[in-house]
């Protein structure tokens, strides 16, 4: 019982209450708009309940995940929803399936030849990540599509990998770019490969006659980059190589290794493997003596 004799008011109500409007209502009971969450690259020193990383200066030099600032004891709510949505993205990288039609039309529209398509023995995504030896080898029907083999100094393989995502945005600005430096050499048709692994390209190199083979594919994809492509180079392709035969051209992305450096240290692989007759470990050479493309 209070001192005037009225009984207190229940739990919720009173003084709690009135705290509770005043802080979510304005006076004629509308609400008040929601308050944006602070600017990431700012440390969030100007949010009272976040501690500010003394590190956060890092971030505008890294997408890396570091100098997160604090919440008490755990991250501030930017940064979690952040990290869910760069997980997300890097799932449907995954399990996004590759616009086949479109990535011929583009191709096509630059002046390549109409691509042929094959797919992995890997039957679909679950199998294909479930079995990756499923997808370094063709299929049978795959196999008995391709045309017998013809000499051609190199097939490009454009492969969906583990980020279809890559291969769409990025293949064919990088393919625009590696053009000019392809002048002179007997070039089977491009193939579009599905369900595909990098070594799925020897198979394919083989089978076409061709002296070097060069895959175009998504890469596994990272909470920073679902969208990174790469490239790897195999003199004499056939089945039974093994990676230390290959070489590679990782994260060709306009954030990672822009489109005209790619082409020019893809270009200037290629001029190596074929004076030396070889790639992979067993191939060296300086990048700088590249010849100028045409």
């Amino acid at each position: 019982m209070s001192p005037s004799g009225t009984s207190p008011p229940p739990c919720g109500e009173g003084l709690g209450e009135g705290v509770s409007r005043q802080r979510n209502e304005h006076s004629d009971g509308s609400r008040p708009p929601p308050q944006p969450l602070p600017a990431k690259g700012r440390g969030y020193a100007e949010h009272p309940s976040v501690s500010a990383d003394p590190w956060s200066e890092l971030r505008l030099l890294t997408p890396a995940r570091l100098a997160l600032g604090r919440a008490g004891a755990a991250l501030p709510t930017a940064e979690v929803l952040a990290f869910g949505l760069a997980h997300a993205q890097a799932r449907d990288a995954v399990h996004t399936p590759l616009d086949v039609e479109a990535l011929a039309t583009q191709l096509q529209a630059d002046g390549w030849p109409e691509p042929l398509l094959v797919h992995s023995r890997a039957a679909d995504r679950a199998a294909y990540l479930a079995r990756p030896d499923w997808g370094r080898r063709l299929s049978e029907d795959s196999l008995l599509s391709l045309p017998a083999a013809a000499p051609a100094d190199l097939v490009l393989v454009i492969a969906d990998g583990l980020s279809a995502t890559a291969v769409q945005r990025h293949a064919v600005p990088l393919l625009r770019a590696l053009r000019p430096w392809l002048t002179g050499l007997r070039l089977a048709p491009p193939v579009i490969a599905l369900q595909a692994r990098v070594a799925l390209a020897d198979e394919v190199g083989e089978r076409l006659g061709a002296a070097l083979a060069v895959s175009l594919i998504g890469e596994r994809p990272g909470l920073s980059s679902p969208d990174s492509l790469g490239i790897y180079l195999t003199w004499a392709p056939r089945l039974g190589h093994h990676d230390a035969e290959r070489n590679c051209i990782s994260n060709v992305r306009p954030e990672g290794l822009g489109y005209v450096e790619a082409a020019r240290q893809l270009a200037a692989l290629i001029h190596q493997a074929r004076a030396m007759r070889c790639s992979g470990l067993r191939l060296r050479g300086d990048a700088t003596a590249l010849p100028p493309p045409g």
